[in-house]
C-alpha cells in the first residue's frame, strides 16, 4: 500500500482515536521551539461564499487549534488568485499547497478525475462516503491524482443536486437539441450525446450568463445555494435531479507539501478535512430544507418538474453508452467504474430496505 493508503488505514478507520490523540496533544501544549507550518489554500469559490467557503474556514480553524498553532492555513478565494477553475494547476505546480474545488472540473486535463465528484445515476452521499473510506475509493482516487503530484480528499457533500433551472419546459428529447446549459462533469457529456451544448462556467458568472441568455439553462446545487443566487427570477422551471446524486467537493494537497509535514500534523490535517467535509454535508441538508420551504411559500411561480420518462430513458441509455466507451479506452476508468458499480450492487439493497422503505411508509 502507498503512503496515503497506509495513512488512511490508520486515520480514517479509527478517526475517534486519532481525534482524541490530537486533542490530548493540544491539552499538553507544544513548546515554542516547535516548527510552524504555513500553508496556502486556493479555493474555486469567491470570498465568504456560503457553505463551500465555510468548509475551508472550518477546516483551517480546526487544524490550527488541534496543532496548537503549528499548522496554519491561509485561504485565498477566487477574487485573490483570479483562477477559479485553475486550482488543479496551481496546487500541482506548488504555487499553492492546497486547494478546495470539485474533482470533475478537471476532466479535460485528467478524464478519470470526474468519477470522484458524483456520477449520473450513481451513489447517494452516504453510499459514496462508504465507498471512499471502506470500499476502495480513496485508493483509486490516489491512483488517479498521484501521478500529478497531488493527493485528493473528500471535501464536503452538497447532498443530491437538483436537475437545474430552465427558461423553457422540457417535454421531449427534441427539446434538448441545441440547448445551451451550464453543466459540468459526465452529465455534460451525456447531454452533448443527446444534442445539447453543455458548458462549464465559474460560479460568479452563472446568474449573468443565464440573464443575458448566453445559456438557456443551468444546474448549480439545490435550494441550499440556488435561492440566494436568484435563478428563480429568470428561469421559472426547476427540475429534479438525476446527474449528481451525491456531489462531493475535494481538498487537494501538493504531494511535496504533504511529505514535508510531520506525521502528527498529517493526522491532524486529515481529521480536520474529514470533519469539515461532514459538517458541510449536514449544513447543506439544513440549508436545503430551510430554503425549499422558502421557495414554496415565497415564490409560488417556480414550477418544479420531473423530466419526462422519455427523456430520462434517453439520458440513462446515453450514460451507459458513454461509460462503456470510457472503459473500453482506459483501463483505470474501467477499474473505477467496476468498483463503483459493485459497491452500488452491494449497498443499494440496504438503502432500499432502510431509507426508501421508510420514506415510502411515511407517504402512505
Amino acid at each position: 500500500m502507498s503512503l496515503i493508503s497506509n495513512s488512511l488505514t490508520r486515520v480514517f478507520k479509527n478517526v475517534a482515536v486519532t481525534a482524541t490523540a490530537c486533542l490530548a496533544m493540544v491539552a499538553t501544549g507544544a513548546t515554542a521551539a516547535d516548527k510552524v507550518y504555513r500553508l496556502k489554500l486556493a479555493e474555486t469559490w469567491g470570498p465568504n461564499f456560503p457553505i463551500f467557503g465555510d468548509t475551508t474556514k472550518n477546516m483551517a480553524k480546526m487544524a490550527e487549534e488541534m496543532s496548537n498553532g503549528r499548522l496554519q492555513i491561509r485561504i485565498d478565494s477566487a477574487n485573490k488568485h483570479k483562477a477559479p477553475l485553475g486550482v488543479f494547476d496551481m496546487v500541482k505546480s506548488g504555487q499553492y499547497d492546497m486547494g478546495h474545488s470539485a474533482s470533475y472540473y478537471w476532466k479535460g486535463k485528467v478524464p478519470n478525475t470526474l468519477y470522484f465528484t458524483s456520477m449520473p445515476f450513481g451513489m447517494l452521499p452516504t453510499e459514496q462516503y462508504a465507498w471512499f473510506y471502506y470500499g476502495g475509493g480513496m485508493e483509486l482516487m490516489e491512483k488517479v491524482y498521484s501521478p500529478h503530484n497531488l493527493l485528493s480528499f473528500p471535501g464536503g457533500n452538497t447532498d443530491t443536486q437538483m436537475g437545474g433551472w430552465f427558461q423553457k419546459e422540457i417535454n421531449s428529447v427534441e427539446d434538448l437539441q441545441g440547448l445551451k446549459m451550464r453543466i459540468p462533469g459526465f452529465a455534460g457529456e451525456i447531454l452533448a450525446e443527446l444534442g445539447a451544448k453543455p458548458t462549464n462556467i465559474a460560479p460568479g458568472e452563472l446568474y449573468t450568463s443565464l440573464e443575458r441568455r448566453t445559456i438557456d439553462a443551468l444546474e448549480w446545487v439545490g435550494p441550499s445555494l440556488d435561492l440566494r443566487m436568484g435563478f428563480h427570477k429568470i428561469a421559472p422551471y426547476y427540475y429534479t435531479g438525476w446527474h449528481e446524486p451525491g456531489t462531493e467537493l475535494q481538498f487537494l494537497i501538493n504531494k511535496r507539501t504533504w511529505n514535508k509535514l510531520p506525521d502528527d500534523l498529517k493526522a491532524i490535517l486529515q481529521v480536520a478535512m474529514k470533519t469539515a467535509a461532514y459538517d458541510m454535508y449536514t449544513q447543506s441538508k439544513h440549508e436545503s430544507g430551510k430554503n425549499w420551504a422558502s421557495i414554496q411559500s415565497e415564490y409560488p411561480n417556480v414550477q418544479v418538474k420531473d423530466f419526462p420518462v422519455e427523456v430520462m430513458t434517453a439520458l440513462r441509455e446515453a450514460n451507459d453508452r458513454l461509460l462503456k466507451e470510457h472503459a473500453d479506452k482506459d483501463a483505470t476508468a474501467k477499474e473505477i467504474q467496476a468498483s463503483q458499480a459493485a459497491y452500488i450492487e452491494q449497498v443499494r439493497p440496504w438503502s432500499n430496505i432502510s431509507h426508501r422503505a421508510y420514506l415510502n411508509s411515511q407517504a402512505q
